[in-house]
């Protein structure tokens, strides 16, 4: 049986807190990533819902920790399992994006790589003062994806983009603040009650102007997304299973066991 790692409470006042719990950092398996999905698509489904916080339940100061390490190791994983893990975590990442609900991340901590697209697939993100925020990969060997890529450079800017994601740099709350990364940083005791004041002040709009308006901002984008991560697992598959690219993963690892 699976463990069940997203957490679903749903509040009288129109919208969901989900806490996202895969002890000890977030690391973002097949799995959680199914689970997430499914979540969405229930929420949606749900005429009591109009909007949904994502938060995470650890033990630690992490958001999640991005992508599990397990997945992208070629001798760990098999093409078939890579394919349904790069489908099912970009297909949620780009129908997150273009969600007629209100969608907000609530950043405890550390936000790198699959924790940072996920959090800039939200309307909205707060942060506290502690997090480090940013797409990474490229400082562990591995370029940041194609489509991650161009939605951080659709949130803070071209020439933004590329100053962080080429170096692999992770910032700081008030420097994501500037950059336009997120929009409000508060104490790590008022992280939630911070987010749920955002989405009641989000919610006193009718949803149909704000669906429509979405939908012309995101939906081209999030549905190209979308039809993209069905080819692009093939040349992701092909890198990873490089000796050089194995090679770069095991350095990681070894790091990760030093820590």
């Amino acid at each position: 049986m699976t463990e069940s790692y997203v957490q679903v409470a749903i509040k009288d006042t129109g919208y969901a807190v989900i806490t996202i719990g895969r002890e000890p950092v977030n690391s973002m398996n097949l799995e959680l990533w199914q689970q997430l999905a499914q979540t969405l698509t229930d929420l949606e489904k749900n005429p009591k819902v109009r909007g949904v916080i994502y938060q995470s339940g650890l033990k630690k100061d992490v958001f999640t920790a991005g992508n599990d390490l397990n997945e992208l190791y070629a001798p760990k994983t098999s093409p078939e399992r890579y394919k349904d893990f790069w489908i099912t975590h970009n297909s949620f990442l780009a129908r997150l994006y273009r969600s007629p609900l209100v969608t907000i991340a609530a950043i405890r901590g550390a936000c790198p790589a699959g924790g940072c697209v996920m959090a800039l697939s939200c309307d909205h993100r707060i942060v506290t003062e502690q997090t480090q925020i940013g797409l990474n990969e490229v400082a562990l060997g591995i370029p940041v994806p194609e489509y991650w890529a161009k939605l951080m450079a659709r949130t803070i800017g071209q020439r933004q983009a590329e100053q962080i994601l080429e170096f692999g740099t992770m910032v700081d709350a008030e420097s994501a603040k500037a950059l336009g990364l997120v929009d409000t940083v508060a104490s790590n005791g008022d992280l939630l009650t911070t987010a749920e004041a955002a989405m009641v002040q989000r919610l006193k709009s009718p949803d149909s102007g704000r669906h429509a308006t979405k939908q012309f901002l995101r939906a081209e984008f999030s549905k190209q997304w979308e039809a993209y991560c069905t080819e692009e697992y093939v040349g992701g598959w092909k890198m990873l299973s490089s000796p050089g690219m194995i090679q770069a993963l095991e350095g990681v690892f070894q790091r990760l066991a030093k820590k």
